[in-house]
């Protein structure tokens, strides 16, 4: 008897001593790293491949799990870096006005939890239309979406003058509607970017403890939701509708929900990108173009549709092999080709393809198709 409580205990602290350690490791990472790598611009690339990480595991969800075909990610991924910096930079002033890793845990949650919920929100009300469309038109659909929220920011401006007060007038009530939610717009920067409300910058809070700690969270999360109840009947929606709805599978409930899920995922993931440490100052809406949509749909698609840790292998090759390009881009013996016309940026378009299409040849399932890495355990989790 003694022997069985002394194993259960052991068990019960090994459960603890695992999240410590790690807490403990991101810790030390966040204080350490500058000194380890003292390249801002790799540290910064190491967090960039965790966000996409986070962003590929997201979608992984919809287009992988649940079977939908969205190519609009990018639109929440955005959202939830204008809601971050928007909230930070509001705590930042409330705070005192300097970053640190005691007030981070303050900022971070807060402004990730702020990304999350909106993002939600519009994965709700992009999510309804999947009830009936399928296919191209919802990835139509997706992709309508994230080019409307990125064009309208970068298009947003105040009207001044007489002929626009008089064109407010004219509308009244919702004129006054119309003014605010343009003015609103209007200060986060339109094409110039968000860079605060003083535009000195958005504070930077989301350092290697934040991004490195929330992408391992989230990603065990979506390991555990696939191997769920609820992932195992995302799939059966996915291979046949109608016999899923047969055995008491709500399609109604389940898509809705994958969007969401996903939806939440890439708003974090964009929360960490919009006030993460060695990144940027500011929020631009030309980030979140279709080209970041097409390229987490890549990310998917390479590491094995229906694959976590396949999403996960894919979200860092795609961020660490355009990176590659872009380095053997500046080099000088390429350098010396753009003075004789050679658009380099069309060349590092035109390797990226052809990595693109050998993979595909070579394993047009993805890396690893539909499997996951395993380790310790021969057996998935069920």
């Amino acid at each position: 008897m003694t022997a069985e409580v002394t194993a259960g205990l052991s068990k019960r602290f090994g459960k603890f001593l695992v999240p410590l350690v790690g807490v403990v490791a991101l810790l030390g990472l966040d204080l350490l790293l500058d000194r380890v790598v003292p390249d801002s611009s790799l540290r910064q690339l190491l967090a960039m491949t965790a966000c996409n990480v986070l962003v590929a595991v997201s979608l992984n969800v919809i287009n992988g799990m649940a079977g939908q075909f969205s190519i609009g990610h990018a639109g929440f991924v955005g959202i939830g870096a204008y809601t971050s910096a928007i909230v930070a930079s509001h705590l930042h002033g409330a705070l005192g006005g300097e970053v640190s890793l005691v007030k981070s845990f303050v900022v971070v949650p807060l402004a990730l939890v702020a990304s999350a919920t909106f993002a939600g929100l519009f994965g709700f009300l992009v999510g309804l239309p999947s009830l009936r469309l399928k296919g191209d038109y919802l990835a139509i659909v997706t992709l309508g979406f994230a080019e409307i929220f990125r064009l309208v920011i970068s298009s947003a401006q105040i009207g001044t003058g007489e002929t626009a007060g008089a064109a407010w007038r004219a509308v009244r009530g919702l004129g006054s509607l119309l003014h605010a939610v343009s003015v609103s717009l209007s200060s986060l920067g339109g094409q110039m970017g968000y860079s605060g409300p003083a535009s000195d910058g958005v504070p930077l809070y989301a350092g290697p403890f934040w991004v490195f700690g929330v992408t391992a969270l989230l990603c065990v999360a979506a390991w555990r939701l696939k191997f769920s109840g609820w992932g195992r009947a995302l799939r059966a929606l996915r291979e046949d509708e109608i016999a899923a709805a047969a055995v008491g599978v709500d399609p109604t409930r389940y898509k809705v929900t994958s969007f969401v899920l996903a939806a939440v995922g890439a708003g974090v993931a964009g929360g960490l990108l919009g006030i993460m440490r060695d990144g940027a100052p500011s929020v631009q809406p030309d980030n979140f173009n279709f080209q970041a949509s097409f390229d987490a749909v890549t990310m998917v698609i390479l590491g094995g549709s229906g694959s976590v840790t396949g999403a996960m292998l894919g979200g860092a090759f795609v961020t660490l092999s355009i990176k590659a390009i872009e380095w053997v881009q500046s080099s000088p013996l390429l350098e010396g080709l753009r003075s004789e016309g050679f658009d380099l940026n069309a060349l590092r378009m035109i390797v990226y393809a052809a990595i693109l299409i050998a993979l595909m040849i070579l394993r047009p399932e993805g890396l690893l198709g539909e499997r996951e890495l395993r380790w310790g355990s021969k057996e998935q989790p069920g």
